[in-house]
């Protein structure tokens, strides 16, 4: 007899799913049982250092990462980072426990009461299987559901006892099954958009984090080259589409109507690739564009087509219609045109540390002179993140992840999930002293897992963004604004990671050096001066 434990565990290898990030309670531990060798199992102490480890890990492989959370208590500890991986479309396919079968309806201890309508809406899909026979299908069903179209998380509730099932004799035909997607553009959109590129007087490029996430970034630099475009990178980004230091690249666009109503102000038309048009946060409302500037929006999914307020929106691959695009555009002009005004300077250099507390952009500096180019930075620090754009030289593909939905707790854990998934690559995580309580038993998982990331704690006492929204709505010093009196040394200690304080730039230079030449966690906590986004 083959159990529906067994046929799932060699469908995950089948499928690649070698690595489950979880924290087990009673009604999973069926499932983990003779868990096949080749198979990693990452542990993390709270379910939403999990997901969040899980989103990093799935980002940085382009690949689907599989997670078990326990039931519904489980489940709705990890809401918070599941925000993230909705906003970022990273694919997940998440799996929890149930009570068993035959006792959900008198909802027993531990049953996951309506478990599919948990997760809505930050899930794409849901479902639990009707049957134990239809497991195997189901998980299938899921990943596939994560991974085509606009990706996202899914969820699977599975009856603890369904494990131990003889599992059908059809089944053998998931494991070949492949689904095939075709994203290419229709030819007469593509003459559309390069029609009025080519004629435009002065074109604009907004990059969005999906054309990092889909590996979009050389044909979209092309295509802004043989246009000669200001490059703008969408509001809000969790990727790196463009070099920030590149000639072309203007700087990440305002998140508010008013903002982006200014930056695309001299352009008449606008060409956004991979992002929402526009995810606004503060709210300074404005017209949209100024007066006769076209937009064009071209994204892989079709909700942020149909939710735009305006432009006309292509659903279709992002890579494919960049690439379309430079094709049409050399037959129409044979050649690339002169590139607009160069409108972003390297700032003059940040001020050095006074009594051992730094400006952020002198840490930044710090992490630009000393980490590799190929560095891949995780950064959780909102109110530093304005400073971190300008002082820093981002230049790879896969070099930056940040909180899509600005769920607090991502920057920790996820940097241990990008490590695990890319051990050629340096790893540091740039995290606030605000931010990193809400995911410091991430700390715990890269010691445990020996896994090299250096963590970067900038520490001034308070919740910056928040301070900087109270200045702009006017609410004065309202309370909950302050956390003073952590020790993060102690505390990284405790949990098994060497830290050390930086007090000058040539310390902290020290520092990353040896983090990034250890074999396993670091913690360096900097004080820093309280700046704006």
């Amino acid at each position: 007899m083959t159990t529906i434990r067994a046929r799932t565990h060699r469908w995950m290898q089948a499928r690649g799913l070698d690595t489950v990030f979880g924290n087990p309670g009673s009604n999973e531990l069926p499932f983990l049982r003779d868990l096949p060798p080749g198979i990693r199992y990452v542990l993390g102490l709270h379910e939403g250092v999990v997901v969040g480890m899980a989103d990093g890990y799935a980002q940085a492989t382009g690949r689907p990462a599989l997670v078990n959370l326990h039931s519904a208590s489980g489940t709705g500890n990890a809401m918070g980072a599941l925000t993230n991986a909705a906003s970022s479309h990273t694919p997940l396919v998440v799996t929890a426990g149930q009570q068993v079968r035959a006792t959900i309806g008198a909802e027993p201890m531990l049953a996951n009461v309506a478990a599919p309508d948990l997760t809505s809406p930050l899930t794409k899909w849901a479902g639990e299987p009707l049957s134990a026979q239809d497991v195997p299908r189901m998980l299938d069903q899921a990943l596939w559901e994560a991974c085509t179209g606009s990706r996202g998380p899914t969820y699977v509730s599975v009856p603890y006892d369904d494990w131990d099932r003889e599992s059908a004799d059809n089944d053998d035909y998931l494991l070949p099954r492949r689904v095939v997607e075709g994203l290419h553009p229709a030819p007469e959109h593509v003459r559309e958009i390069a029609g009025l590129l080519a004629g435009a007087r002065r074109p604009a490029l907004v990059l969005g984090s999906e054309v990092d996430a889909v590996a979009a970034n050389g044909v979209s630099r092309e295509l802004a080259e043989l246009l000669g475009a200001d490059v703008w990178v969408a509001p809000s980004p969790y990727r790196l589409p463009f070099p920030n230091r590149h000639p072309q690249f203007r700087g990440v666009l305002p998140a508010s109507e008013r903002g982006v109503h200014a930056a695309l102000e001299e352009n008449d038309v606008v060409l956004v690739l991979g992002a929402p048009v526009f995810r606004y946060h503060q709210y300074e409302p404005a017209r949209y564009l100024a007066e006769g500037t076209q937009l064009l929006h071209v994204t892989e999914d079709p909700g942020e087509a149909a939710r735009a307020p305006f432009g006309t929106s292509f659903v279709a691959g992002l890579a494919a219609t960049a690439a379309a695009l430079v094709a049409a555009l050399h037959e129409r002009d044979g050649g690339a045109r002169p590139a607009a005004p160069v409108g972003w300077t390297v700032p003059p250099p940040a001020r050095e540390p006074v009594d051992g507390v730094f400006h952020p952009g002198a840490v930044f500096e710090v992490l630009r002179e000393t980490a590799p180019a190929d560095t891949a930075y995780v950064v959780e620090s909102t109110s530093t993140n304005g400073d971190f754009w300008r002082h820093m030289d981002l230049r790879e593909p896969g070099s930056y992840f940040w909180p899509a939905s600005g769920g607090l707790g991502f920057g920790l854990p996820a940097a241990v999930g990008v490590k695990l998934a890319r051990p050629d690559r340096p790893v540091i995580g740039v995290v606030g002293d605000g931010s990193a309580n809400y995911g410091i038993t991430a700390l715990w998982s890269a010691a445990q897992y020996r896994v090299p990331v250096v963590f970067v704690i900038l520490n001034n006492g308070t919740y910056g963004a928040l301070r900087w929204f109270a200045g702009m709505l006017g609410t004065g010093d309202v309370p909950g604004l302050d956390v003073p009196g952590i020790d993060f040394l102690s505390l990284a200690r405790g949990y098994g990671v060497p830290a050390q304080a930086a007090g000058t730039a040539a310390e902290l230079a020290d520092l990353v050096r040896q983090g990034l030449a250890a074999e396993g966690p670091t913690l360096i906590e900097v004080r820093t001066e309280l700046t704006t986004p």
